[in-house]
């Protein structure tokens, strides 16, 4: 009875992770334009969010892409967020590139060992090959369709966490800054939490930043805090970061408790 309670609230956890959007947030404008993916061999629908003048200006901004990017998933919510803050002045304008789901636990995990893990999704495993599509098709089509500078990072929460922090981990050059809340490091047997400090022995000389957050949840919050010691113990002079313990916090509502301090504390490096 005791692993059919876990297993069942393990499944609560992850139907949970997408779900952060259940407010009503108003649709800002944007722009949406489709990409025929010919890595992922399917046509992926890409939300883009301008801060106010951008248009009417020929500034170049820097790009935050999001995961869980859809219009009925978090997209409106993060976009509304950097106006408000934007417009306070407590961070500079930034152009938000939202990437739409098609099958999520398949493209937001690595492979798995874990019998458990392979049974979220018909697939799973695909985060190497989605990042190649961030990479190759999907950062060159936007800064080609918009005024772009070099200087770009990712956000997103528990299975996208997990992407971000594996691709923090080991293809850092990808991005300059990331944000990561709640990342479901428990995934394959915590291997990637357990395999952070030999990615950070071979961690580029540029500059990064790293935020991520850890709530009350029991399989997030022992490795997030188990992430933040392997830092502290591997600290890198060209690595700035933070972490978030939220023990106040559940699964469900770390992302918008935490999201104004995680984009000013990052976008102010």
């Amino acid at each position: 009875m005791k692993y059919l309670v876990c297993f069942s609230m393990f499944f609560v956890v992850l139907l949970s992770c997408s779900n952060n959007q259940l407010q009503n947030d108003p649709i800002p404008n944007h722009e949406t334009f489709t990409i025929a993916s010919k890595l992922l061999s399917e046509n992926r629908v890409i939300n883009v969010w301008f801060p106010e003048n951008y248009k009417n200006s020929s500034d170049s901004l820097p790009v935050l892409y999001m995961l869980d990017g859809g219009i009925k998933e978090d997209f409106p919510h993060v976009a509304n967020t950097l106006a408000e803050l934007i417009k306070s002045n407590k961070i500079k304008p930034i152009i938000l590139v939202g990437i739409e789901n098609t099958q999520r636990r398949r493209d937001l995990t690595p492979p798995t060992t874990v019998a458990k893990d392979k049974e979220i999704a018909p697939v799973v495993g695909g985060s190497a090959i989605f990042r190649q599509f961030i990479k190759e098709e999907l950062i060159p089509e936007v800064n080609t369709k918009f005024r772009t500078t070099a200087k770009k990072g990712i956000i997103g929460e528990s299975l996208a966490g997990l992407f971000i922090t594996e691709t923090f981990l080991t293809t850092p050059d990808l991005f300059d800054f990331y944000i990561a809340f709640d990342p479901s490091l428990w995934w394959n047997n915590k291997q990637l939490v357990k395999d952070a400090a030999n990615y950070l022995k071979s961690f580029p000389k540029t500059n990064k930043t790293f935020w991520f957050a850890g709530s009350s949840a029991k399989d997030i919050f022992k490795n997030t805090n188990t992430l933040n010691e392997i830092l502290s113990k591997n600290a890198l002079p060209n690595l700035k970061w933070q972490y978030s313990p939220e023990k106040k916090e559940e699964h469900h509502t770390i992302f918008r408790a935490t999201k104004e301090k995680a984009l000013i504390w990052t976008l102010n490096q």
